[in-house]
């Protein structure tokens, strides 16, 4: 008659043990992995001086139009527009839309030309937190112009995970 073994006889370690071996690899692996946002004013300020290098950088030309309260961060209506002729001799060459409490500074570039017909873009973006948000759009001429927002979140987003 064959023997009738328990759990408590087997020799290796037991499915529980397992489990808790393996959710504790997990749960210790995603602490290392959830990061808080990094970028800071002056990270933000290195990423413009980035695209503008030592040019000077004008008030005006440029608007933003961005809710100055927000309930949640995970989709923030945001539309940027400059004033420019759009010809073959003065147009809008780029935008670029910087943060200062995201995980990244830089939230997005967007290149133009003359045949766009007019320098202005609606998107979404995420913010992390309360912050200042600031578009940049160099001209044809070389010139660099901006306009800057202060955007209050109530429910943050982005939390960056490697």
């Amino acid at each position: 008659m064959p023997q009738k073994h328990s759990p408590r006889d087997h020799p290796g370690p037991t499915r529980r043990q397992v489990l808790n071996q393996g959710l504790t690899f997990v749960g210790s692996s995603l602490a290392l992995w959830i990061q808080p946002a990094r970028a800071t004013p002056e990270a933000m300020r290195a990423a413009m001086r980035n695209v503008t290098g030592e040019a000077t950088v004008g008030k005006g030309k440029v608007k933003i139009e961005l809710p100055a309260l927000v309930e949640s961060g995970n989709a923030v209506p945001l539309s940027v527009s400059v004033a420019s002729a759009m010809t073959a001799t003065d147009y809008v060459k780029s935008i670029h839309v910087f943060n200062e409490r995201n995980p990244q500074p830089n939230v997005l570039g967007v290149r133009l030309g003359p045949r766009a017909g007019r320098a202005s873009f609606n998107t979404r973006i995420r913010l992390a937190d309360s912050q200042t948000v600031v578009a940049i759009a160099e001209l044809s001429d070389g010139s660099f112009w901006s306009e800057s927002v202060d955007v209050i979140v109530t429910l943050p987003a982005c939390l960056e995970t490697l």
